[in-house]
């Protein structure tokens, strides 16, 4: 099933808890929660204090993004602030599978990110043990970018490796993802869509979600 994921990277924060319960309103299946520290990504987003009130204010599942340098530093405060999913980046993390191992023994479920450059090798060898695999679609950091078109290919790739080896973790895609071009991501194999500018810049969040879900032809 597809599910569509607002990220509050684009909501507005001075208002977050009504931006947070009106994307559940509009009919989103998970908030995505991007977590920057300025040194993974040039930015500098939020910590363990605004998930646990993000996931306050929601019933929907939190798929937290982990955008940081040695993320197993801040595996059990993510958690038990209410993370679902937890996601690292196999570029920032030395010993990946110790990390995965991690989050799952503190009780979320386990996710890798992999950049636009990052081969689908990199998670080869935790294939197996993953719960959500996430496809940067653009370089992380910043949002309002444009797809990287070359992002079908690697999503196609990694569609046909889990296949071959009968894994299902959630294939997600993340960065330029909007109701015109969700139709052939999802083609190519993802079913978690993060949306960003093209969500909380809308008017009418239900109508970006109306049309998603029309493209997707599960309307």
């Amino acid at each position: 099933m597809a599910m569509i994921a607002p990220s509050i990277l684009s909501a507005d924060f001075s208002r977050l808890c009504e931006e947070v319960k009106a994307a559940e309103e509009a009919g989103a299946d998970v908030i995505h929660v991007d977590v920057m520290d300025g040194m993974f990504v040039p930015n500098i987003t939020i910590g363990p204090l605004i998930v646990k009130a993000v996931h306050r204010c929601s019933s929907l599942p939190l798929d937290v993004h982990l955008m940081i340098e040695k993320p197993e530093r801040y595996v059990p405060e993510f958690v038990q602030a209410g993370a679902h999913w937890l996601t690292v980046h196999a570029e920032a993390c030395t010993h990946l599978h110790r990390t995965l191992e991690h989050i799952r023994e503190e009780g979320a479920r386990c996710g890798v990110a992999l950049n636009p450059a990052t081969p689908l090798t990199a998670i080869d060898y935790v294939l197996d043990d993953l719960d959500l695999v996430l496809v940067m679609s653009v370089n992380p950091g910043f949002g309002g970018q444009e797809f990287i078109p070359e992002s079908l290919r690697k999503l196609r790739t990694l569609r046909d490796t889990l296949k071959a080896r009968s894994l299902s973790p959630v294939v997600a895609v993340d960065g330029g993802i909007k109701p015109e071009n969700i139709g052939a991501v999802a083609e190519a194999g993802a079913e978690l869509f993060v949306m960003g500018s093209a969500f909380y810049g809308a008017k009418d969040y239900g109508a970006v979600v109306r049309k998603s879900r029309e493209n997707l032809g599960d309307a």
